[in-house]
């Protein structure tokens, strides 16, 4: 008589690295796990990356991205087009470490502008920081959430690079991301970008941060009333554009009225959209104290005699001309006075 042990589901079985549980369990995302059990379950077997995408219904540049994160957490390596675990090396093995040199103390440095940028950390100190700090594994799967997607080790790298290096608190980093994603920017270049300038200008606490948000969103909303003044699609504005808004709608305190009027003259003037040409013209209003449309009406019509009285007298109506209102040359002749 022969003997077998049936145990359903579990007659067929495969092995799992301890590592993926005890390091990487907390901070891999859904579509890394299931693309390592994948992997692992088809273990001998060749297949390709559409493999994995067609059997979990993703797209392949997600399968590669989370190929990617166990590649730099580690576990498996690729030799040609070949996957196996990493080999071992001395550094594996774990070391004791050497103690440290005791310093001399030495006076606090006062806090000083980043004059260049810092060196991103590789995976495994990212991996480290992580495990040993619940407040950046935090921040990180913070962030994953707020981008909705998965992050690369790159990405990892800055988001710590951001804290350690630059100083700022995972708190101020994760508002930060919050705004790239709110203002359509949620990529790791423009959040590095920004970092780097709050850091400059010491947007280090939360009461900081809200301030400096704040005071962005003041911004934001002045170019959407220039937007729609001027009826221009939703687009993220130009570096100039988003410079100039906020000095037209906050500080020289021009209506949607008047934003209108100078981008009709602009038009009308230099034949297309030009900011630095339509800067000059509310530029002239603010500095004439020009505030309401009829205003802009009696200048222009003061602007057309002139021209006309020009065309017909004689040269002292030219010089009176020239000097009080050649607006059309100042205002064309200025365009070059700055960069779009």
């Amino acid at each position: 008589m022969s003997y077998s042990i049936n145990l359903g589901s579990w007659n067929s079985v495969f092995a799992v690295p301890c590592s993926v549980v005890d390091d990487n369990l907390k901070l891999a995302g859904s579509v890394q796990l299931k693309v390592l059990l994948w992997v692992l379950r088809h273990a001998g077997e060749p297949f390709e990356a559409k493999d994995i995408a067609d059997a979990l219904g993703i797209d392949r540049a997600d399968v590669g991205d989370a190929m990617l994160y166990w590649r730099e957490n580690g576990l498996i390596s690729v030799d040609g087009e070949t996957l196996s675990p990493p080999a071992s090396t001395a550094a594996d093995e774990k070391v004791e470490p050497a103690p440290l040199q005791q310093k001399v103390a030495e006076p606090p440095e006062k806090p000083h502008h980043l004059l260049s940028r810092p060196q991103k950390p590789d995976s495994e100190f990212v991996a480290k920081r992580m495990a040993e700090s619940k407040e950046i594994a935090c921040l990180m799967q913070s962030a994953q959430q707020i981008l909705g997607r998965l992050l690369s080790g790159g990405d990892l790298a800055t988001l710590l690079m951001i804290h350690d290096d630059y100083g700022l608190p995972c708190d101020v980093i994760a508002m930060l991301i919050q705004y790239a994603v709110n203002a359509g920017r949620a990529n790791m270049r423009y959040i590095e970008k920004a970092a780097i300038d709050w850091a400059d200008n010491d947007i280090n606490t939360h009461e900081k941060a809200e301030g400096r948000l704040n005071l962005l969103a003041k911004d934001q909303k002045a170019w959407r009333t220039v937007e729609q003044a001027v009826g221009s699609p939703h687009r993220a504005p130009s570096k100039r554009e988003e410079s100039l808004a906020p000095i037209w709608v906050n500080e020289w305190k021009f209506s949607p009225e008047m934003i209108r009027e100078a981008y009709d003259r602009t038009i009308d003037g230099a034949g297309k959209y030009q900011t630095a040409y339509m800067n000059k013209i509310l530029e002239r209003w603010h500095k004439d104290e020009i505030t309401t449309a009829k205003q802009a009406a009696d200048e222009e019509a003061e602007h057309v005699k002139a021209r006309s009285s020009h065309k017909s007298g004689n040269g002292k109506q030219e010089k009176q001309k020239k000097y009080t209102f050649d607006i059309d040359e100042y205002e064309r002749t200025s365009m070059n006075d700055t960069k779009e």
